[in-house]
């Protein structure tokens, strides 16, 4: 991606209003190569979260594996197994709104039912700890009626609140890494992405 950076052309404005039609033609291939690396860079994230345990019994990188690989051997197709892996990466630039982050990633790339079991998720997986905390342990019910709410109860119940287990065999990350790669090939929605613009 940046190694040929140099060798592509460049725009010419230095404001956006004064763009031309060239200006977007050269910004095309640098803007694909940027895109196209997406799946890296979530993985670059990933591997940050190895290391920080954050009081829990496994760090947050063994907590994503585990959520994941719990997913995976469920029988859950493979943008479930991706927003499994990647439904606490928020962590790392966002400790106060997490869910939000992740699902912003996932978005342009995942069915609305599954973006919403990702943005959701931080409220749901509060069933199991909010009243220890001095929280609102049934701050989901607010989402009770929601054609999300019970694929993203069970996501909390079934495979993110267990992924804590010390001796649990999860799937490396490089297993996941053609799952990434696929679910992140193309975005299924995005105001960038259309018939115009390619």
């Amino acid at each position: 991606m940046a190694d040929n950076d140099d060798e592509l052309p460049r725009a010419s404005f230095t404001n956006m209003a004064d763009s031309t039609k060239a200006d977007w033609r050269a910004i095309g291939p640098h803007y694909a190569a940027f895109a196209g690396a997406l799946p890296e860079r979530v993985l670059g994230h990933l591997r940050g979260l190895e290391g920080d345990c954050g009081g829990f019994a496994v760090d947050r990188l063994e907590h994503s594996l585990q959520t994941a690989t719990r997913a995976h051997r469920d029988g859950r197709d493979e943008e479930y197994v991706v927003c499994a892996l990647i439904h606490d990466i928020g962590d790392l630039l966002g400790p106060w709104n997490h869910a939000d982050i992740a699902a912003a990633v996932l978005k342009p790339f995942v069915s609305p039912e599954n973006h919403w079991m990702v943005e959701q998720h931080g409220i749901f997986q509060g069933y199991y700890f909010f009243h220890h905390i001095g929280r609102d342990r049934n701050m989901r019910e607010r989402f009770r009626g929601h054609p999300g709410f019970e694929q993203t109860a069970e996501f909390c119940a079934k495979y993110d609140g267990p992924a804590f287990d010390p001796n649990y065999d999860s799937m490396p990350l490089e297993a996941f890494v053609p799952m990434l790669n696929r679910v992140m090939a193309r975005p299924k929605q995005s105001i960038y992405a259309s018939e115009a613009a390619e």
